[in-house]
C-alpha cells in the first residue's frame, strides 16, 4: 500500500497540470493513525465532489464494543459520529479557494430522527467513514496545494476530533447509548402492554415551522390523561409516565389549531427514535404504523379494492383494479391495501388529508342514494373488521367525522394542546345515531397477494445502466422513470429515497424471477440487508455513503407507485 509520503510527493508533481490528471492519485494511502481510500475522482472542479473513505482500526479508534453490541445502540453510534463528523467539517475546514465546487467537504446531514447510514459503518474491528470532497482547481487546472491543505491538515483534525474516542466526550456518548437502549425497550414494551403507542409527559411535540423540524420553542409540554397514564421503568432513565394508546380505534378530535394533527404527526414520526433534545424521544410508536391519505392521480397495478369498492357501473373489476390516474377515494382504498400487504399493525389517518367519501356516508346521504347504487363502502364500515380479523389498530383525527363516535375504542380530544380522555361523553353524545347501515354492516377480509412481478421491471437504459436519483423526498427517478412519492410522509430524508432505488435495483438484478410476489421480493431484500449490511446496495465496489434506510412499508408503497411494474 502506498503512504501518505507518496501521495504528498504526487500532488506535489500535479500542480497547474491538467485536472483529469486527479485520477491518478485514486488508490488507498496508509496513514500513521488511519488508512485514506480516494475511492472515485471528479471528472472536473464542476461536477458531483469526489468519494473519500477513512479506515480506521479499534486499535486506534478505541470505542468499547459495549456501546455498540446491539443494532439499536450500533445505529445511534454512528448518527452520534456522523452528526460529530459534520459539525466539525464546518468547524475545522474552510471551503478554500478555487473554481467549482473546490474545496467542499460533504457527509450526511442527519435531521431530528436517528435513522441506519451508510455514512459511517462500525464493528469491532474498525470504523469506515464515506464522505464527499471538491478536488480543488484554478480554472480547469490542479491546485494541489489546497487538496494537501485538506488531505494533510483538516481531515487529521476532523479524524481526532470524531474517531478517537479517548478525544470525546464520554458522558455524551452514554447518554446516547442510554437513550437508544431505552426508546428500543419503550418499543418492545408496546405489544406486552396492549398498547400501539406511547407519549411521554413532559414531550414537546410542535414543531419550529413548516421548514424546521426542531422542537418550537416555550411551547405547551404534553400531559397524559390520567386514565390513560402508564407507567414504565426505563433501563437508565428509571421511572416514565406517559399516555398509552391501545390497540383499536383511537379518535384524536379537537377544534382547529388545538393540537390534533400535531399529535398524530408526533405519532406518525414515532416510528423513529429522536435524538436528545427534540423533545420527542419519548414518543414511540408500533414501527410497523403507516400513515394514509388520498393520492389523486397515482397509479395502481391489479391491486384488490374489493373491501372498499365494488359494482362498478362500468363493470370493472376491482379485485384487480388498475388505473394510471386514481381517484381520492380509490387510491385510499388502495393505500389502505398496500398497507396490510407490508404487514402494518397501525394506521395513521387524517381527516384533512382524506378523501370524504372514502371515510364517511352521513344518514342523509343513505337515505338519498341507496346502498346498491353506491360502490364505495367506507372506512368507517371496515375500520372495526380490520381490527377484530386483522389485529391492525386505527388512529384517527377527526374535527368533522362524528360518526367514527360509535366505532371508537378511545376517543382523545386536544383543548389547547391539553390531552383529555372524552371516550364516555363521545360515546353518549353518539348513542342515538347509530347508522342502521353500520348496523348490519358485515365484512369477511380475505385478500389475496398474490402479484407477481415479472424480470426487467427495472430495465436499463441504452448503454445498459441504470441511474438512480432522488428529488428531495419527494420523488425517485430511475432513468427517466419518476416515482411519486411525496405522499409518503414517513420519509424523512432524500438518502432514503435514494436507498429505495437502489433496492429496487437489487431485487431486479438478484430477487425477482417472474415466481415471487412483491411480499416474496421484500422479504428477500430485507433479508439481503441483514445479512450484508445496507451499504451492500451499493452499485460501486467502495460503497455508496450517501443511503439511509427506508422502512418495509415505504419499500412496498414504492414498488406499488412505479408506473412500469411488470406483473
Amino acid at each position: 500500500m502506498r503512504t501518505s509520503v507518496d501521495l504528498k510527493k504526487q500532488l506535489s508533481s500535479l500542480n497547474n497540470k491538467s485536472y483529469g490528471l486527479y485520477k491518478t492519485i485514486s488508490g488507498k494511502y496508509l496513514f500513521k493513525d488511519y488508512v485514506l481510500s480516494i475511492d472515485h475522482i471528479q471528472g472536473d472542479p464542476f461536477a458531483s465532489p469526489s468519494s473519500i473513505r477513512i479506515i480506521i482500526t479499534q486499535n486506534v479508534a478505541g470505542f468499547p464494543s459495549e456501546l455498540f453490541n446491539k443494532k439499536y445502540k450500533r445505529i445511534a453510534l454512528e448518527d452520534y459520529i456522523t452528526r460529530l463528523f459534520y459539525n466539525n467539517i464546518f468547524r475545522i475546514a474552510s471551503k478554500g479557494s478555487g473554481s467549482g465546487k473546490s474545496g467542499l467537504m460533504l457527509i450526511s446531514k442527519c435531521d431530528q430522527e436517528v435513522i441506519e447510514r451508510t455514512c459511517v459503518l462500525i464493528n469491532e474491528e474498525e470504523i469506515q467513514v464515506r464522505f464527499k470532497v471538491g478536488f480543488p482547481a484554478r480554472g480547469r487546472s490542479i491546485l494541489s496545494s489546497e487538496l494537501e491543505k485538506i488531505l494533510f491538515e483538516y481531515i487529521p483534525k476532523i479524524i481526532d476530533n470524531s474517531l478517537k474516542y479517548d478525544n470525546l466526550d464520554k458522558n455524551k456518548i452514554k447518554s446516547v447509548i442510554d437513550l437508544s437502549e431505552d426508546q428500543n425497550y419503550i418499543r418492545s414494551k408496546l405489544q406486552e402492554l396492549n398498547l400501539v403507542a406511547f407519549v411521554a409527559n413532559g414531550s414537546i411535540l410542535p414543531r419550529e415551522s413548516g421548514i424546521s423540524n426542531k422542537p418550537l420553542k416555550n411551547s405547551i409540554k404534553f400531559k397524559s390523561p390520567s386514565n390513560l397514564q402508564v407507567e414504565l421503568n426505563l433501563p437508565n432513565r428509571g421511572k416514565i409516565i406517559g399516555m398509552g394508546i391501545k390497540k383499536g380505534i383511537t379518535l384524536i378530535v379537537g377544534g382547529g389549531y388545538h393540537g390534533k394533527s400535531t399529535l398524530l404527526k408526533a405519532l406518525e414520526l414515532g416510528v423513529y427514535n429522536h435524538i436528545i433534545g427534540d423533545g420527542r424521544e419519548y414518543v414511540i410508536t408500533d414501527d410497523s404504523a403507516i400513515k394514509i391519505k388520498s393520492e389523486d392521480g397515482r397509479s395502481i397495478k391489479d391491486t384488490d379494492i374489493s373491501l372498499f369498492i365494488n359494482n362498478l357501473p362500468n363493470g370493472k373489476d376491482t379485485k384487480k383494479f388498475n388505473s394510471e390516474n386514481a381517484s381520492g377515494s380509490t387510491s385510499q382504498a388502495a393505500n389502505i391495501i398496500e398497507g396490510i400487504e407490508s404487514a402494518t399493525s397501525l394506521f395513521l389517518i387524517d381527516e384533512d388529508t382524506s378523501a370524504t367519501n372514502f371515510m364517511i356516508r352521513d344518514k342523509l346521504m343513505q337515505r338519498l342514494v341507496n346502498k346498491d347504487k353506491e360502490p364505495i363502502t367506507p372506512f368507517i364500515d371496515v375500520v372495526k373488521d380490520l381490527y377484530k380479523q386483522l389485529d391492525i389498530s386505527t388512529i384517527l383525527a377527526v374535527g368533522s367525522c362524528g360518526d367514527y363516535f360509535n366505532v371508537a375504542d378511545c376517543v382523545i380530544q386536544m383543548d389547547e394542546y391539553e390531552a383529555k380522555d372524552v371516550t364516555s361523553i363521545a360515546k353518549d353524545i353518539s348513542s342515538n345515531f347509530i347508522s342502521e347501515e353500520r348496523q348490519n354492516s358485515q365484512n369477511h377480509i380475505s385478500i389475496d397477494f398474490d402479484r407477481k412481478i415479472k424480470k426487467g421491471t427495472i430495465s436499463a437504459d441504452y448503454k445498459g445502466n441504470v441511474k438512480i436519483k432522488s428529488i428531495g423526498t419527494d420523488s425517485l427517478c430511475i432513468n427517466k422513470d419518476i416515482i411519486d412519492l411525496k405522499s409518503l410522509e414517513q420519509i424523512v430524508d432524500p438518502e432514503q429515497i435514494d436507498a429505495l432505488g437502489y433496492i429496487m435495483k437489487l431485487a431486479e438484478d438478484k430477487i425477482i424471477n417472474n415466481n415471487k410476489t412483491l411480499q416474496e421480493i421484500v422479504t428477500d431484500v430485507l433479508d439481503f440487508i441483514n445479512k450484508n449490511g445496507l451499504i451492500s446496495i451499493s452499485s460501486t465496489s467502495y460503497g455508496n455513503g450517501t443511503l439511509s434506510m427506508p422502512r418495509k412499508q415505504e419499500i412496498i408503497s414504492c414498488f406499488n407507485r412505479y408506473r412500469n411494474l411488470k406483473l
